[in-house]
This record gives structure tokens, sequence and C-alpha cells, in this order.
């Protein structure tokens, strides 16, 4: 769909912005960015051109229908000029370890840093990108606390800080300035340097389940939930903006389980 003396670069570039402005992420800003300069050089309406997607997971249509539908609603100021049926949202259940499996990826890594960030990722239940931005300034070590300022959507949260790891924090080194976590270089972690730590610490824990960063984070939210701690509680500490986003793990804690089987 070019239109008529519109530039199209000059369309992404206010795409950009209108996102910029809405606090979306950089992933999420270069996967709309994408979508939609695809879009435009396509020619076509956006039914014909989502059909084109209609092999594909329900979850990249439903990128690729939101991404083009921004467009529309935030650069070009207008609507959809035909019906477009939106695939419904799957519900995917969330992998999840059980304990034992959790200590032993925690106990059989040696190297200090790698420990701290699976730790941060369990006993805290940051996100990737929140453990990789962790600052000393986050901590408080006499309240025993963290004060996340960098979290999804810039909502600030304040979760404990579990006694775990203040212990094994003792036995560092590091400067408390900074960044908590910097390679050898003195640089920040990457996403993919992170998901190779949790997932060669599966290995050497011989856990046979995918196990990626965001697995100890469910983890963390379902142990709660099964140890009997408010759902909205849980809501909180993981800087959910909707309760029924955490409701997920209530299908996967075996507290109600167990109790229906005492049943019989």
């Amino acid at each position: 769909m070019e239109k008529e003396g519109v530039d199209r670069r000059e369309l992404l570039e206010k795409l950009e912005i209108e996102l910029k402005l809405r606090k979306y992420s950089s992933k999420t800003i270069e996967k709309y960015k994408y979508y939609n300069e695809t879009y435009l050089k396509s020619g076509k309406s956006p039914k014909e051109f989502l059909k084109k997607y209609v092999n594909k997971s329900r979850n990249t249509i439903r990128s690729v229908y939101f991404a083009i539908n921004f467009l529309h609603k935030y650069v070009l100021n207008e609507k959809f000029n035909e019906e477009i049926p939106l695939a419904k949202k799957k519900t995917i259940l969330p992998n999840v370890l059980n304990k034992t499996e959790v200590l032993e990826i925690i106990d059989k890594t040696q190297n200090l840093q790698h420990k701290l960030i699976l730790m941060f990722l369990y006993y805290a239940g940051l996100r990737l990108n929140e453990v990789k931005n962790l600052k000393w300034t986050n901590l408080d070590f006499e309240r025993k606390t963290i004060q996340l300022k960098i979290a999804k959507g810039e909502n600030q949260r304040t979760i404990f800080l579990h006694e775990k790891i203040i212990q094994e924090m003792e036995k560092s080194k590091i400067p408390r300035q900074g960044l908590v976590f910097e390679s050898n270089r003195g640089k920040k972690y990457s996403d993919e340097t992170i998901a190779k730590i949790v997932k060669q610490a599966a290995e050497r824990a011989n856990i046979k389940k995918r196990v990626t960063p965001h697995t100890l984070r469910h983890s963390f939210a379902t142990h709660l939930l099964e140890a009997g701690c408010d759902i909205r509680n849980i809501q909180k500490l993981l800087g959910h903006k909707s309760l029924q986003t955490t409701q997920i793990y209530t299908h996967v804690a075996n507290k109600d389980i167990n109790n229906i089987s005492n049943l019989i």
C-alpha cells in the first residue's frame, strides 16, 4: 500500500518516533519496523498482506497484525478499511523446574558471577534484561530489598533481596559500583551470554528440559504460589501490570492438584 506523495522512509521514521514515545522496547520497535517496511513495499491491503502469514504461528500473525495496525492508527491516522479477523492468543503454559532442579543448577555452578546471575533470576524472579542492567545502587543490603528502576515499561518495583544472594555476594571482591554484572572486559553481559550461562548450568545439572533465563523466573513465581503466597503479591514482585498475566501460574502450580488428590 504505497501512499502517493509519502516517502516510505519518512513513514518508518514517524513510526519509530511514535513507538519510542510510548516506550516500546527496542526489540519491538525493530520488529514493527521490519513488518511495516515489508508491508509498505508490498503494495497490498492489510488483509492481503496478512494472508502470506496464514501458515505461520498464531503469535506471528498477531505480531504482524498489531504492527501494521499501529502504523495505520498512529502514523497514517486511519482505520483499516476492511474487517480483519484476529487469531486468538494461544495459552502456552510456562516451563517450570522443581526446587531440587533449581538448587542443582545453582550448586553445580562454580563461577561466582554466573552463580549470582542464576540466583537473581530465581531468588528475585528478575527478567533477563533486569539482571544485565542491575546496578549496585539498586540493592539495599540493610533493608534487604531490590529497588528496580529498569523494569519493563519503566515501572518501579521493590523485591526482597534474598538472604542466600546476600551470602554469596559477600564472597565477591567486585567493587560495588556501576553494574553488578560485567564481563572480564568490563562490559555489560549480552542476552546471548546470559542465556548460555543458564543453558550450560542446566546441562551440568543433567536437566533434560529446555531451560532459559525466563524458566527460572517462572519457577520463582510457581514455587511462591505453591508455598501459599497471595497471587497479588506475586504480581507485584514480577512487575505484571495485569493480574491475568500472573494467573498463568495457577495452571502449573501443583498445590491445588495435590489438594484434590487427597480427596480420594
